[in-house]
């Protein structure tokens, strides 16, 4: 088949862009789908210059963001869709996908099917946050999800929370994010780090960051020599302004500072690293679709401790692949920590498990099967 993405994230060496789950799930993707023999073209949108890159047998064009005087939001709308509909008509392009978030695909009509793909929208991460929405981002995506041929959610969670917030009739079919656990695999000849904990992923509000804080506080007051890893890029918060590291760093204890060690941008490859030498991987985030992070610790067989909400029922099993808590239950997530870090062969067994999971059920040969079925489907 011939497909092609609409996006405003894509990890390549040429572009300095700060990617996120949506970027790394979709160029895991368009792999796989090369590898396969389809075609793949990924439109990348709001960029400074325009140019068209191949990397990995993936077609990149980069769409520059246009400068108008007035109503600039409709100018590159239109701009967009007339760049993308001539590449679909000289290319063949069978069917287009665009993610959920910020609706970009609001009044653009395209030349071949188009599918949304819910990896969370700002209504659904709004609704989660209980935090106040600008009323023209849900105009936007309301738009933009009702004038899609099909829409695909990522979890059964965010795929329900999304018919609820939009009040959408149509079915959702649902296929999970799913990852290459040939790539994402434990490192058995690396040494781990003791009494290391990571976190990884922005550092953000929304993904626990600041109850982790004094959930290390406590971790602290049992194992003094224990060090908290923060790999990610630091963004202002929502409510205080502030850097969220800064936030962060104000609610340690003095003995805890001295045991945080913070990384800002760093390659994949170096993400990768850290996540093989840590010892346990904390990620407690209260807004996520089906996480890419989660994905990535468990398919690299690592002893981990998420959050208990809405989606996380669906990927982990407390007890079994690891540990599940409420970030806001500061001491028992803190327990759930220092268990794995003093007993290591229960930890390394929950770790099996989780890595077994991710093979069984969420490896990416499954899902672009499912996919490819999907797309034929709406021609």
């Amino acid at each position: 088949m011939n497909i092609a993405f609409i996006t405003s994230e894509y990890p390549h060496k040429k572009l300095k862009l700060n990617v996120g789950g949506i970027g790394s799930f979709l160029s895991n993707f368009a792999e796989q789908l090369v590898s396969r023999g389809h075609q793949v073209t990924v439109f990348l949108y709001s960029q400074t210059v325009e140019e068209i890159l191949l990397d990995k047998g993936v077609e990149i064009h980069l769409i520059k963001q246009k400068k108008v005087r007035a109503f600039t939001w409709w100018f590159n709308r239109k701009y967009i869709e007339n760049y993308i509909n001539k590449v679909v008509l000289s290319k063949g392009i069978e069917v287009l996908e665009a993610p959920d978030w910020t609706g970009i695909t609001a009044f653009m009509k395209f030349k071949c099917p188009l599918i949304i793909r819910l990896h969370g929208s700002d209504t659904y991460f709004c609704h989660l946050e209980k935090r106040k929405q600008k009323k023209k981002n849900y105009f936007f995506e309301k738009k933009a999800i009702f004038g899609a041929n099909h829409v695909v959610g990522v979890s059964n969670f965010v795929a329900s929370k999304t018919k609820e917030l939009f009040c959408y009739k149509k079915r959702i079919s649902v296929i999970y994010n799913t990852i290459d656990s040939n790539i994402f695999k434990p490192n058995v000849s690396i040494k781990i780090k003791e009494k290391t904990i990571l976190y990884f992923g922005t550092l953000i509000r929304k993904k626990g960051v600041l109850e982790l804080a004094s959930i290390f506080n406590k971790i602290i007051e049992k194992i003094p020599s224990a060090k908290l890893i923060l790999l990610g890029k630091d963004v202002i918060d929502i409510k205080e302004n502030k850097s969220t590291l800064t936030l962060f760093k104000d609610k340690l204890t003095n003995q805890s500072k001295e045991n945080v060690v913070y990384f800002s941008e760093v390659s994949y490859n170096e993400v990768q690293n850290h996540i093989s030498t840590s010892e346990v991987i904390v990620l407690p985030s209260f807004a996520e679709a089906f996480p890419m992070t989660w994905l990535e610790a468990m398919s690299m067989q690592k002893k981990l401790v998420t959050s208990n909400i809405g989606w996380s029922k669906e990927l982990m099993i407390d007890g079994n692949t690891g540990f599940v808590e409420n970030p806001k239950n500061h001491s028992e997530f803190a327990d759930k920590i220092l268990y794995l870090l003093e007993n290591k062969e229960e930890g390394e067994e929950l770790a099996k498990n989780a890595r077994q999971r991710i093979i069984n059920k969420f490896d990416i040969k499954k899902s672009i099967e499912e996919n490819i079925k999907l797309y034929m489907s709406i021609q």
